[in-house]
Parts: structure tokens; sequence; C-alpha cells
């Protein structure tokens, strides 16, 4: 956005009769800002939708499916921090090894909230998805300083209601982040000869005993079983159990693409 005083010279040189080429050179500003500015000086507000949180009756996000999904992702390895202008940046760290899933979350940062700027980051191993906006507290309200774990995490009424709508996509969302597919296997008796069979499981692993709370109530809501586990000698994993609710599991969340 270029200043009033920057506008107003580039007009005032082109009146002389100098050459857009020559004005563009001198201000730094191309020809057709300056061509435009010939006929508008003012600049253009940008119009763009009210944010469904922030009106006098608040409506939930544009797509409740994709908020559930992008909820999970946040609550397992996101984080939103204050930008210049009162504006926030929403990140999401996605492992370089799962490229589709770096793919799903962009599409749902840009789905909950279509007017914010959203960008990928690379760091070493990972990639932050960035989305850039001044609403993503309104959206996310477990927003606050400090870590998670150390801190309440508690859903609003309204993020509930979608969580209970679309339980399968904050599962998701929670298992991409800070979840894990291995492949478990046993061994059985058939006619006399051993034989081995191999089944998906499922692990979540958060510090935050609420954050835990809500996986595990959503899969209770889904009638997932799941039992506590150390597991490489970490207190905070959560397993799903029983084959046949891996199996169940493994159809609706997929592996991390």
């Amino acid at each position: 956005m270029y200043e009033m005083d920057t506008r107003k010279r580039a007009l005032a040189l082109v009146a002389q009769g100098r050459s857009l080429n020559s004005v563009s050179k001198e201000v730094g500003v191309s020809r057709a800002a300056i061509r435009s500015w010939q006929s508008r000086i003012e600049p253009l507000k940008r119009a763009g939708r009210p944010c469904p949180r922030c009106q006098k009756v608040p409506g939930p996000p544009e797509d409740p499916t994709a908020y559930s999904y992008l909820l999970g992702l946040y609550l397992g390895d996101g984080c939103i921090s204050a930008a210049r202008r009162d504006a926030y940046f929403i990140r999401i760290a996605c492992a370089d090894a799962w490229p589709g899933l770096i793919a799903a979350c962009e599409a749902a940062v840009r789905a909950v909230w279509p007017d914010n700027s959203v960008c990928r980051v690379q760091a070493k191993g990972y990639v932050s998805v960035v989305g850039y906006s001044k609403h993503w507290p309104c959206f996310f309200p477990q927003h606050g300083p400090g870590k998670k774990h150390e801190r309440p995490i508690v859903l609003e009424p309204w993020q509930q209601e979608i969580v209970d709508a679309h339980p399968w996509e904050f599962i998701r969302g929670l298992i991409h982040s800070d979840g894990c597919r291995i492949t478990n296997w046993t061994t059985r008796l058939v006619g006399g000869e051993r034989k081995r069979y191999e089944y998906p499981r499922y692990f979540f692993t958060n510090k935050s005993d609420d954050i835990r709370q809500l996986y595990t109530d959503t899969l209770d809501q889904l009638g997932i079983q799941w039992t506590h586990c150390t597991r490489k000698g970490n207190p905070y994993n959560i397993s799903v159990a029983k084959k046949a609710s891996v199996a169940l599991m493994d159809t609706h969340v997929g592996p991390k693409y």
C-alpha cells in the first residue's frame, strides 16, 4: 500500500510533462500503478467478509467439517502468535514425510477463513502452514500465553457442537498432529499351523490432560475402545486397543498420507 504523499508526488511529476517511465524509476512505483492513480488517487478499501464470530449473534465457521479437522491439528501441533496491526499468525507444524497432510492442513486453513493469507514456511524436517488474519483468536479461543499443557484447554459450547457433529474429522486432526499408526501383529494356530496376522493400531500422545480428555471423550462418543499405555517410557500415550476398533479408525482416519 503506497502512502498518499507518494501518489501525489508521482502525479505531480507526470503533470510536469515527465514520462511514466521516468517517474516510475524516480519514485519506485510501477507504471500501471501510476496510470491507475490518474483516474483514482484514493486507495480502494478491501471489502472483506465479516468474521462470523464477531457478529452480534456469533455464528459457526463457514466450513464446520474443515474447522473440526483444523481444531484437532491446532490442539496437537498448532500455535497462534501476535503479528503487526492487531493481526495474528496461526502456525501448524507438519512433517516433511507427509506431503498429503501438509496439503490437507493448508486446505483446512483456507476453508475455515477464506479471507486469510496462507503460506508454507520450510524448516528442518517440517513445514509450518501459516495463516495470517486478525480473527484467529475468534476461531480458537484456546489461544493464550504459555504452553497448552500448562493451562486449561476447554472447548466453547459452539466448538463442542461442531466436534459432536464432525467427530471423525476432529479425531483425524488430532492423530495427524500428535499421533501415529503402526502395524501390530499376532500369531494364531489354524489347523495345527501357526499363522501370522497383521493389523493397524493408532497411538495418540499429548502432555495436556485436557486435550487427551477431549480425544478420549470423542472416542467414547464413537464407541471406539481405547486404553492408556506407556510406550517407550512415555506416560502420555493413548492407544486404540481392539482390532475391530482399529479397523474402524483406519477406515475413517486413514494413515498420515
